[in-house]
C-alpha cells in the first residue's frame, strides 16, 4: 500500500480524470434526486409512475453507454498512438449506432407506453401518470445519443472539463422548468409529471446543442466534419461493430435483467416500488465517485495498452481494484449513518421510508463488493478489449444468481424487500470472485487497434 501511495503520477493522472468525471456524475444525480423530491410532493403513485416510466431510459441509456463504452476501447487506445484521423472515424460510427437505438426506444415510448409500464406495475394509476410521462420525454431520447457519442469520445481523450459546465447547465434548466412546469409557478400551468417530462425535454435539447457548439468552436480531438466520420473502410467498420456489439450485448442483458428487479419490486405493490426507486436515487449519488474511478481507469489503461506499456497496465489495474473497494467502505458507513435524515426530505409514509432505509444499509454493506465489479468490468477489463469475457460474467451474475434469487425470495417466500435485495446484490460476491481471477491471468491485455 505504502508503494502505491507514493506514486504521485499515477494519483495525478486518475483524480484529473476521476474527479470531473464524478463531479458530473454527482450533478446528473442531484438532478435525479432534484426530480425525485419534487415529483414526491406528488405523492407516492406518482414516484412509483415516474420510477416506472424511467426504467425504459435506464435500458437505453445503458445501450448507448455499451454503445459509447465500447467505441471508447478503440478511442483511448488510439489516443494513445495520437492517431485523431481514426478516432473521429469512431466519433462517425457511434453516432450512427446511437441515433439508430434511440429512434426505436422514442418510438416506444411514444406509441406503445401502457403495455411497457403494465410490466412493472398493476396499480392503474401508476400505469397513467406514467404513460403521460412516457409520451413527452421520449422526444430527449435522441438528444441524449447525440450527447452520450461526443462525451464518451471526449473522455476517452483525457478531456473532462467540458462535460461537468454542460451538466451544470442541465441541471440548472432542468431544476427551474421542474418547478415552474410541475406546480405552476410564475404564471405556467401546473402540468404535474408532465411537466417533470418537458423540463426533462427542455434540458436535454439545450445539453446537446452547446456541447456540439462548444466541441467544434474548440476543434477537439472529437470534432469530426461528415468527410472525417464517412471515410471508413469496410474492414474499420467490421472491427468497430464486432467489438461495440459485445459491449452492447452484455449491457442490454445485464439491463433487462436488473429491469426484472423493478418488476419484482412492482409486484410486491406501490409502496415497495415507491422505496426501491428513492433508494437507488440515493445509491446514484453515493456511487458517483467510483463511476468516475470507473471511466478513469478505462482511458487510463486504454491509453496505457495504446502505448504498448503492458506491465505498467497491469500495476495501474491492480492498483484501482484496491483503492476503489477502501474508498467504497467509508462512503458506505456515512451513507448508513445519513441515511434518516436524507429520507426525511421526501414526503412519503412511515412504510415506504422504513422500506428505503433498511434497504440502504444492504446497498452500503454491499458496496465495496460493488465497486470493485465496476472498477474491474467497466474499466480494467474493457480496455483491453475482453468485452466477451464480460459479457458472460454480467450474465451470469444477473441472470443465473439475482434474477431467481429475487422472484424466489420476493414473491414465492414473500420476504420483506431488504432481505429480497440483499439476495439479489449476493450476486455481486460471485462476480468479484470470478472477476479477481480474470485480472490475474492477464489474457484481457491486448490491443484492439493496428
Amino acid at each position: 500500500m505504502t508503494e502505491i501511495l507514493k506514486d504521485k503520477r499515477f494519483f495525478i493522472r486518475l483524480f484529473t480524470i476521476a474527479l470531473p468525471i464524478a463531479f458530473q456524475n454527482l450533478i446528473t444525480s442531484s438532478l435525479n434526486m432534484i426530480d425525485t423530491v419534487m415529483i414526491g410532493k406528488l405523492g407516492g403513485v406518482e414516484i412509483a409512475a415516474v420510477g416506472a416510466a424511467n426504467r425504459i431510459f435506464f435500458l437505453m441509456s445503458l445501450i448507448l453507454f455499451g454503445m459509447s463504452s465500447g467505441a471508447s476501447i478503440f478511442t483511448s487506445q488510439y489516443w494513445g498512438k495520437e492517431d485523431v484521423k481514426n478516432i473521429r472515424r469512431i466519433v462517425g460510427l457511434n453516432l450512427l449506432a446511437g441515433l439508430i437505438a434511440s429512434f426505436i426506444f422514442s418510438l416506444v415510448a411514444l406509441f406503445f407506453p401502457e403495455q411497457i409500464l403494465r410490466i412493472f406495475s398493476e396499480d392503474l394509476a401508476v400505469i397513467q401518470s406514467g404513460s403521460a410521462y412516457l409520451r413527452v420525454v421520449a422526444i430527449s431520447y435522441i438528444f441524449t445519443a447525440i450527447t452520450y457519442a461526443y462525451v464518451f469520445t471526449l473522455r476517452s481523450t483525457g478531456e473532462v472539463r467540458l462535460q461537468v459546465i454542460i451538466s451544470i447547465i442541465s441541471i440548472c434548466i432542468n431544476a427551474f422548468f421542474n418547478w415552474v412546469l410541475i406546480f405552476g409557478t410564475l404564471g405556467f400551468p401546473e402540468m404535474g409529471v408532465k411537466g417533470a417530462a418537458l423540463a426533462t425535454v427542455i434540458a436535454r435539447i439545450v445539453e446537446c446543442i452547446v456541447l456540439v457548439i462548444i466541441v467544434y468552436r474548440r476543434n477537439y480531438a472529437v470534432a469530426a466534419r461528415w468527410k472525417e466520420m464517412t471515410d471508413i473502410t469496410w474492414e474499420f467498420t467490421k472491427n468497430f461493430f464486432q467489438t461495440i456489439s459485445t459491449v452492447v450485448l452484455n449491457e442490454f442483458t445485464w439491463a433487462i435483467g436488473v429491469t426484472m428487479y423493478s418488476v419484482i419490486y412492482g409486484r410486491m405493490g406501490t409502496d415497495t416500488l415507491a422505496a426501491m426507486n428513492i433508494a437507488a436515487t440515493v445509491e446514484q449519488v453515493a456511487m458517483v465517485l467510483f463511476m468516475g474511478m470507473g471511466s478513469a481507469a478505462a482511458v487510463m489503461l486504454g491509453n496505457e495498452i495504446g502505448a504498448s506499456e503492458y506491465e505498467r497496465t497491469y500495476v495501474y489495474a491492480k492498483r484501482l481494484l484496491i483503492i476503489g473497494p477502501i474508498f467504497a467502505l467509508f462512503i458506505g458507513g456515512i451513507v448508513i449513518i445519513l441515511s434518516p435524515y436524507i429520507l426525511s426530505v421526501f414526503n412519503i409514509d412511515a412504510v415506504v421510508n422504513d422500506y428505503a432505509q433498511k434497504s440502504l444499509i444492504v446497498f452500503s454493506l454491499y458496496m465495496w463488493v460493488k465497486v470493485f465489479n465496476l472498477i474491474n468490468v467497466v474499466g480494467v477489463l474493457r480496455s483491453g478489449g475482453d468485452s466477451r469475457f464480460t459479457f458472460l460474467l454480467d450474465m451470469m451474475g444477473v441472470w443465473f444468481i439475482a434474477v431467481p434469487l429475487g422472484f424466489l425470495t420476493g414473491l414465492v417466500l414473500e420476504w420483506p424487500i431488504y432481505l429480497v435485495y440483499a439476495s439479489i446484490l449476493f450476486e455481486e460476491v460471485v462476480k468479484m470472485i470470478v472477476g479477481m481471477r480474470r485480472v490475474k491471468s492477464k489474457k484481457w491485455l491486448k490491443t484492439v487497434v493496428g
